[in-house]
């Protein structure tokens, strides 16, 4: 069993950016952790080729939470691979499969309100590409301390970020996905940008909950690997 982060290129505002989705590979059976923003379908697809495998053997896709840049093409890899089984935490499905509006959405509607003028157009963008989302139905709903993958793997709730996040732990392999727990900036781990978290002090807890757990990697969506 091993984890391989799939370096993302893309460019935002002229700006070069990556992301760092994660693939599991356990015997010879493939599972993507988040789906980057919407259209970033084939990028993914020419990392996982690039590193050999093949797309048939994608049997799961594990979402940490509802962001755009998470679920982005989900719908996507969805509908062009159906037979994949795809998980997310209970609280996040309601939000990926449209069941609720999501937590971003109403947070982004709040935000706008009281936005200074220079940023209000940004708002209105952000709040339609959230609005843009394609719902899908998730198949498998989990929950803190459940057992995946095998057994080789353990849903760790670690809110605040949204509600519903989770990180996954591998203790065979010393090893966290940390989704939007923590971040990987200037050589430590720290919570994601504390303006989107939606309670910065559970963002905190969660942050402290995956560092005791005292893994060697750190796999963080944004910032990259981090090792101790």
């Amino acid at each position: 069993m091993k984890i391989l982060e799939l370096p993302v290129e893309f460019e935002f505002n002229g700006q070069k950016n990556y992301i760092y989705p994660s693939l599991i590979i356990l015997n010879n059976e493939l599972t993507l952790v988040d789906t980057g923003y919407t259209n970033f379908l084939t990028l993914i697809e020419n990392e996982i080729l690039k590193n050999g495998y093949e797309m048939k053997n994608l049997k799961n896709i594990i979402i940490t939470h509802y962001d755009d840049d998470h679920i982005g093409s989900l719908y996507d890899f969805k509908e062009k691979y159906p037979w994949i089984n795809l998980i997310a935490s209970e609280i996040e499905s309601k939000y990926i499969s449209g069941e609720m509006k999501s937590e971003r959405l109403v947070q982004a509607e709040e935000m706008l309100e009281n936005m200074p003028n220079e940023e209000i157009e940004f708002g209105k963008w952000f709040i339609q590409q959230l609005k843009n989302l394609k719902h899908v139905s998730i198949d498998e709903k989990v929950h803190d301390g459940d057992m995946i993958l095998d057994n080789k793997c353990r849903v760790v709730a670690t809110p605040g970020h949204t509600s519903g996040h989770i990180s996954l732990y591998f203790p065979c392999l010393k090893s966290v996905i940390t989704g939007d727990a923590a971040v990987h900036e200037n050589h430590e781990l720290v919570i994601a940008n504390p303006h989107f978290c939606l309670n910065v002090e559970k963002a905190q807890q969660s942050l402290r909950k995956i560092k005791k757990l005292q893994a060697e990697t750190y796999y963080c969506y944004h910032g990259g690997k981090f090792t101790l």
